[in-house]
């Protein structure tokens, strides 16, 4: 985790901007403010000074709570498999029965891949009443809200979550506290009021709880920013919400319909995370003027089993509605004046994007009294997020949330902290040796503090007709990144970057876990995961791109328009902010954006309305600008070659558009993983040989004529649906070993025979 080319962007400009006069509150009470027509209100100072403690000291881990009820333990008999993940066993079983039972002539491609076929609907004709759709299989593991009807993530992850708990499955039920260890070990050391009268009780006491008797959950803030929601070209705002018990068609899912159902899809998202009883969530929809109450009631509505009231069946969304005065999960905020309110619709302005960082991350300084404490929020005591919370979530109303994509950042989070916990990194790692015995130069992130970020990534949408070309590659469908490409990242192996059970706790260095055949047979080193770290900056298109430079992401590399901190990274992330502002030296580094190589699919989010795709880039602002001028020549020397000649459309769709595939990013994340390997591995490489020579990834590197045999696919499968960390306690800590690999365990990969 040494030096590495710090991120620049080719055209970012640095561009202060000035915090905008707020005006005041409505009302004074923290759970009954619904509606908060104010521009983020006063910002207050707080002073004290700056600590000095860095990221994740395994010194102050003693002040964190702990939640013992589990610890690392190795499974009894070392490969006992848990009830809830006997469909996995199944699932592969069935895939190696297809194998065995079919003539080696009739073997088809798809025999990797399994599951239902899903129509995809592409093109909504009004005349006729009716979408057209085509069919086939998204084995891309991303979950999309136009595949998957129902809310909770993909299937795999409602049947842990939602389902553990009414099935009486101890051991899941036992498994899924994983995800809140991990949140009170990263959150906030002020844990709630649960007592009896209390509105946390209220909302959430008279659920089972399987804790025994706990009633903490993980705290989560969603902050949604709503601008540019509209139907069509009227604000959302100004339109009736959809129907809720009305026996009506569903709403086609469409940006060209109405931006409703993408925001109705994440408050249902949100809603099954409270059913869990895992989460409290507090939802703050961030909007430049004040909306109708009918709205903030339709949206409470969405969120019964976070606090909310449903909707009356005998009302309709057309009816006149009274906002009520009661305690409510969401609150809706309104962060433009009169004076700034152009600005706020202003796409390009980056305002709404700086309104929500201030939001989330209420730096002291900005009280102007030079305050220093982290701890200390500095926005108005009325505004939801200036409660205590574990994790904050800051998204764009198109993005779509899951409790996948939650638990994912959780464990990722607790993966780093294990690593900089570790006794091995207390003191400067010695140097790798080659093949040859030479020491090797360091390749890592260029900053010391990673914070696991997200993608962005859109379906191939025949509205735009451009696009229309993309929709399908043979019988499967791509989601596709266009904010970054090959060029935009590196990988790298961390060292004991695996946390267990119960909080933060150190697979490959716990005393705990001894008897594991990963602390047993591997050096040191060897034990950790593979991460992805970005090279380059994000690079949306227009208007996003502009709003970046004025207003840039928290995390370097990472998205401005989905990102995740926990309360702990929230206080590094000021106190070098607060550093910074005070034109101090030796600040800490800015946070950099990483992706656990094991569980990417996780952090490919859906841009719900699918019309990303297939549109230009600002000249000068595009992925791969850090190599920017070799590319250009590349493409001049193809077109010179004529090897696309009689086919412009496909060298339009080449060299117009980034189109980067979820499948191709993590293939290109793996084979930049393994060949790292290869270098070093080999002692006397063969410059006339293409490819590997001493390892390999056992997935990528083969020939395709055939489908891969069926435990490639089944480890495959388990990786790109985020089962690798779902199934932590299995695939971490049991003697199986077969997908150490797909899950981003092996450092050295497979040797070639």
């Amino acid at each position: 985790m040494t030096a590495a080319t710090p991120i620049a962007p080719a055209c970012a400009k640095a561009v202060e901007h000035d915090a905008d006069d707020a005006s005041s509150s409505n009302h004074a009470i923290w759970f009954s403010v619904k509606l908060l027509a104010a521009a983020l209100l006063m910002f207050h100072a707080y002073s004290s000074d700056i600590a000095s403690d860095w990221l994740f000291p395994s010194s102050s881990s003693s002040a964190l709570p702990s939640y013992t009820s589990r610890r690392l333990t190795a499974l009894e008999g070392g490969d006992s498999v848990p009830f809830y993940m006997e469909h996995l066993m199944q699932d592969l079983e069935s895939r190696k029965k297809l194998f065995e039972e079919t003539p080696p002539e009739e073997v088809k491609y798809w025999f990797e891949y399994t599951g239902p076929l899903q129509k995809y609907f592409y093109r909504f004709s009004k005349s006729r009443g009716k979408a057209d759709y085509f069919e086939g299989r998204d084995d891309s593991g991303v979950v999309s809200a136009r595949f998957m009807p129902d809310p909770g993530a993909n299937e795999e992850y409602r049947k842990f979550f939602l389902e553990a708990a009414a099935n009486n499955d101890s051991a899941a039920a036992a498994a899924t506290l994983r995800l809140l260890e991990n949140c009170i070990a990263m959150g906030s050391p002020t844990r709630p009021n649960t007592g009896k009268g209390t509105i946390w009780n209220d909302w959430f006491g008279s659920q089972d709880s399987k804790r025994s008797g706990s009633l903490d959950r993980c705290r989560l803030l969603f902050a949604i920013n709503t601008v540019g929601a509209g139907r069509g070209t009227t604000m959302l705002w100004e339109t009736n919400p959809p129907e809720i018990h009305a026996e009506l068609p569903e709403v086609w899912t469409s940006e060209q319909e109405t931006a409703a159902t993408h925001i109705q899809r994440n408050l249902q998202e949100i809603n099954s995370m409270c059913k869990t009883g895992l989460i409290a969530a507090r939802v703050q929809m961030l909007v430049c003027e004040p909306i109708p109450d009918k709205w903030v009631e339709w949206m409470d509505s969405h969120l019964v089993y976070c606090g909310g009231k449903p909707w009356p069946l005998d009302k309709k969304t057309t009816d006149d509605v009274k906002m009520e005065e009661r305690p409510s999960p969401l609150q809706v905020v309104v962060t433009a004046s009169v004076s700034s309110a152009d600005a706020c619709h202003d796409l390009k302005s980056g305002f709404m994007e700086k309104r929500m960082q201030d939001l989330i991350l209420a730096p002291p300084y900005l009280g102007g009294k030079g305050s220093v404490d982290p701890s200390v929020k500095t926005t108005h005591a009325d505004l939801v997020s200036s409660d205590d919370h574990d994790v904050y979530i800051a998204m764009r109303w198109s993005s779509l949330v899951t409790i996948r994509s939650v638990h994912a950042f959780l464990q990722a989070s607790a993966d780093i902290a294990a690593a900089a916990s570790s006794p091995l990194h207390q003191a400067p790692i010695a140097p790798e040796k080659d093949a040859s015995g030479n020491p090797i130069a360091p390749n890592g992130p260029s900053s010391p503090f990673l914070v696991p970020s997200f993608v962005r990534v859109s379906y191939v949408s025949e509205e735009n007709p451009k696009v229309a070309k993309w929709r399908m590659h043979g019988d499967f469908f791509h989601p596709a990144a266009w904010e970054i490409c090959k060029d935009s990242f590196d990988t790298t192996w961390i060292p004991h970057s695996l946390s267990g059970a119960g909080g933060i706790n150190g697979i490959c260095y716990n005393k705990d876990v001894t008897s594991a055949a990963r602390s047993l047979t591997q050096k040191d080193t060897d034990c950790g995961q593979w991460w992805v770290y970005f090279t380059e900056l994000q690079m949306p298109m227009s208007p996003e791109v502009y709003a970046n430079e004025i207003s840039p992401p928290v995390v370097q590399g990472g998205s401005n328009f989905f990102w995740m901190v926990t309360e702990r990274q929230r206080r590094e992330i000021v106190k070098g902010m607060t550093c910074r502002n005070s034109k101090k030296e030796g600040c800490p580094e800015f946070p950099q954006a990483v992706i656990p190589l094991g569980d990417l699919e996780s952090f490919l989010i859906n841009f719900t309305p699918n019309t990303a795709l297939g549109h230009h880039h600002v000249d000068g602002r595009q992925p791969g600008y850090s190599r920017q001028e070799e590319r250009d020549s590349e493409r001049q020397r193809v077109k010179e070659r004529k090897q696309l000649h009689d086919q412009e459309e496909i060298e339009k769709a080449l060299f117009e558009y980034t189109i980067y595939p979820a499948a191709l990013f993590h293939k290109d994340a793996t084979i930049k993983s393994a060949r790292a390997r290869d270098e070093i591995l080999t002692k006397n490489r063969d410059s006339k040989v293409i490819g590997p020579q001493t390892i390999k990834s056992s997935y990528y590197d083969v020939t395709i004529t055939k489908p891969r045999e069926a435990t490639l696919g089944w480890c495959q499968m388990i990786a790109r649906h985020g089962l690798c960390t779902l199934y932590a306690d299995y695939f971490r800590v049991s003697n199986d070993q077969r997908c150490s690999e797909a899950c981003g365990l092996a450092k050295d990969w497979t040797k070639i025979a």
